[in-house]
């Protein structure tokens, strides 16, 4: 008889469970392990992206990703805690972003406008390679929003998110959720098109860039610093302030947050 392959004990927790298969699923699970490989290459090998983790165990003491792990081993792997520290000889990760901000992959456009109308600062271009992404989330400390895995486990990436929900306004929610995010609602801030800043602008200044009948009607307009592009409460403002109020409600966010800027 052939002796049994040296083995590796790993466990993942909490929401690190979301990435594997029904089976492995909150419960110690065994993988062969011949020759010793790193804890981020071991965690990434059940699909679990590194920067969802926070904190990694290799028999009960805390490591790096770049720990040797050896047959034999016991591992426990913890979610990320974006919204607040742990203590610093635990962590992982670099230290928890102090102002979040997002950049979102191609696929993502809707909730990038979501983002943006909630006055949530989302980069987003429907340009942008996976290369740029991984460089804008470095270079810019932006937390990368994902549906694909593979772009989290890049090594450049230090914040990112795998979005677990798919309809766009699931996604709003569950952004503001897993990042503690109501007190960062300031609606109609953003420009929904360029991510820019958005202004008071007097009737006159903008005249010739709005429909004449929006000009009549209207009195308080705002344009865009970056790309000037002018927004006033025409018929679409309700629908949005209606649904801004459903998703503060349906989430249990602070219902005193200001749905207005006048």
């Amino acid at each position: 008889m052939h002796p049994a392959p040296p083995k590796v004990s790993i466990r993942f927790y909490a929401e690190l469970n979301d990435h594997l298969p029904e089976p492995k699923k909150y419960r110690s699970v065994d993988k062969a392990l011949i020759t010793p490989t790193t804890a981020k290459d071991l965690i990434e090998s059940f699909g679990v992206p590194h920067t969802e983790v926070d904190l990694v165990l290799v028999n009960g003491t805390s490591v790096g990703f770049e720990q040797l792990v050896q047959p034999g081993d016991r591992v426990s792997v913890y979610p990320m805690f974006e919204a607040f520290d742990i203590t610093t000889e635990a962590r992982v990760r670099p230290e928890p972003l102090r102002e979040t901000r997002f950049v979102l992959d191609v696929h993502l456009g809707k909730l990038a406008a979501y983002l943006r109308m909630l006055g949530i600062d989302a980069r987003y271009q429907s340009c942008f390679s996976d290369e740029d992404l991984a460089r804008i989330s470095s270079e810019e400390r932006r937390v990368l929003l994902t549906r694909d895995r593979e772009l989290l486990k890049r090594g450049q990436v230090t914040h990112g998110y795998w979005l677990r929900q798919t309809d766009s306004r699931r996604q709003t929610a569950e952004i503001l959720d897993r990042f503690d995010l109501a007190s960062a609602i300031q609606p109609f801030m953003r420009c929904m098109a360029c991510n820019g800043l958005l202004e008071d602008v007097a009737k006159d200044r903008v005249r010739e860039r709005i429909p004449p009948l929006a000009a009549e009607l209207h009195h308080e307009f705002r344009q865009c610093r970056g790309c000037g592009r002018v927004y006033w409460k025409g018929s679409h403002y309700r629908r949005m302030v209606s649904w801004i109020q459903e998703l503060i409600s349906e989430s249990g966010l602070d219902e005193s947050v200001p749905l207005r800027r006048d």
